[in-house]
């Protein structure tokens, strides 16, 4: 696991086994909150002793910045912690996620004392203020990767825990295109010193811009090359023709994960369209 100290009392962490995903802290005198948890027991764990033991404040609160496994299923190592997450959140998790727990206990040991957390304390409109310490968190719906999706700033620091509303491939397979752009472009004008990735590395205030045009960019092509596709005679000839790098973004990206999440955005995309043509 990867760990830095982005500013006073706020720090980031990043797997170094699964998908760059990343998780945070922010730490007052007496306790932390925590966002997300990272994927795999061992690395949630190894976060929540540096928390508790290096930094030596008991971690109170756990905010979920959506309902997927490599965010949330690390909530059951924060005994006595309240989770905190979009109200959609605490339904999703259990209809969505009870199936999935047991394929993955049934295919890894490693996940086999893991337990599904429901959320404690949810919103779903506006924004929801904490104060820890010095900082106040404020978090606001950010949807578009997925419906429960929210992003938590560090106000006093301009720092954005985005989760996977921000990310080096733009992935909507559990959301919706036009939400998700949406996002982005209100993330790129909030005046931000850092933006911290569900999945990838922290992305710092020079880089900002840039990183919000690419990701625009990006979901703005896919769009038009499945559109285009869905025209052709045979489309799904066509849909295999839409590489990533036609689309504005490197194989490279997430360690080579990124191909696989642009064909899945694809697919996605063409489906969700064909659907809206279909006739009554």
């Amino acid at each position: 696991m990867h760990r830095e100290r982005v500013s006073d009392n706020v720090y980031w962490f990043q797997s170094e086994v699964y998908a760059q995903v990343t998780a945070g802290a922010i730490t007052g005198p007496q306790w932390a909150v925590v966002v997300d948890t990272l994927a795999l027991p061992e690395e949630s764990i190894e976060m929540r002793n540096y928390i508790e033991e290096t930094l030596g404040v008991p971690v109170r609160y756990v905010i979920n910045t959506h309902y997927h496994a490599d965010h949330s299923w690390g909530n059951c190592y924060f005994a006595g912690a309240t989770v905190i997450a979009h109200s959609l959140g605490r339904k999703i998790v259990f209809d969505k996620g009870v199936t999935s727990l047991e394929a993955a206990k049934k295919q890894n040991p490693i996940f086999k004392q893991v337990k599904l957390i429901s959320p404690q304390m949810t919103f779903n409109e506006g924004l929801l203020s904490l104060r820890v310490g010095k900082k106040t968190l404020i978090l606001t719906p950010t949807p578009g990767h997925s419906l429960d999706s929210i992003s938590v700033l560090v106000e006093e620091d301009r720092v954005l825990f985005a989760g996977d509303a921000f990310m080096p491939i733009p992935y909507v397979v559990d959301g919706d295109v036009e939400e998700l752009l949406g996002t982005i472009k209100r993330i790129g004008k909030m005046g931000l010193e850092n933006i911290i990735q569900g999945h990838g590395d922290i992305i710092l205030r020079g880089e900002i811009e840039e990183a919000t045009r690419e990701n625009i960019s990006y979901l703005t092509a896919v769009r038009k090359a499945v559109r285009a596709a869905a025209k052709r005679r045979n489309p799904m000839e066509a849909l295999a023709e839409i590489d990533i790098e036609s689309c504005g973004k490197s194989r490279v990206s997430l360690t080579g994960l990124g191909i696989e999440l642009h064909k899945r955005n694809v697919m996605h995309i063409y489906n969700h369209l064909s659907e809206e043509t279909e006739p009554l």
